[in-house]
């Protein structure tokens, strides 16, 4: 006798139960808390921002602020006067320390004379003039040319008070001659420095404009050509 087998319908499809695996329950999605605005706080960034834009502005707009000042217009010797054509105005950003000379001086610096040697260019300041002469009547103007060691290795200016001493002839000294001068204290001559000029490349000579009494003049031009001098800085007053 046979058998007749029927097949197995199949049934629906199984529905993994919701959860993790090994059937634990799935965690809940976390909810993202937005963080609360904080007004005050916006306020003062803002006013900080602000606050730092109106700084920057004022100090580019003070920065900005330019100046009519004199400057030199072409080379003015020391002790030169000052005309009208050695000045130029010109406008610049000057910070508060930098003393210059308005343009509306400029009536009141024509005429005065050069304390210093004024290059062109350079911004002209109130102690680069003075209406005092650096030679004075009764005086007369000498160039002094000196070596290295005959003068201080202390720069010199103008103005600065100095002393002319006569020194040994070097030929009297090696022949063993009488010097021309009595024995004693050196002969000196007060003068005044009124220019230095630049030291010669080869040599080093420089040559130093003095400001001597008339009556001394003549003997210490002579004494300069012998080269038998040197200079020294006078004591300052007090010392």
């Amino acid at each position: 006798m046979s058998t007749t087998t029927t097949p197995a319908t199949p049934g629906p499809a199984a529905v993994p139960a919701p959860g993790g695996p090994g059937g634990q329950p799935a965690a809940a999605p976390r909810v993202v808390r937005q963080r609360r605005r904080r007004p005050g706080l916006i306020a003062l960034s803002v006013a900080l921002i602000a606050a730092g834009g109106l700084s920057g502005a004022l100090l580019f707009t003070a920065s900005g602020q330019r100046t009519a000042v004199l400057v030199v217009a072409r080379d003015v010797p020391v002790g030169a006067a000052v005309t009208d054509a050695d000045l130029a105005p010109a406008s610049l950003a000057l910070d508060p320390a930098v003393k210059a000379v308005p343009v509306t001086k400029k009536k009141s610096i024509v005429g005065q004379r050069a304390a210093v040697a004024l290059k062109t260019g350079a911004l002209l300041s109130p102690g680069h003039v003075t209406s005092v002469s650096l030679v004075k009547a009764g005086e007369q103007l000498v160039g002094v040319a000196l070596k290295p060691s005959q003068l201080p290795a202390s720069r010199l200016a103008p103005g600065q008070k100095v002393l002319i001493v006569s020194t040994p002839d070097s030929a009297q000294a090696v022949g063993g001659a009488k010097p021309a001068e009595p024995a004693g204290a050196p002969k000196t001559v007060a003068a005044t420095v009124v220019a230095v000029g630049a030291a010669a490349p080869a040599t080093g000579v420089v040559v130093v404009d003095v400001a001597v009494p008339a009556t001394d003049g003549p003997a210490l031009a002579g004494r300069v050509a012998t080269g038998a001098i040197a200079l020294i800085l006078a004591p300052q007053e007090g010392s």
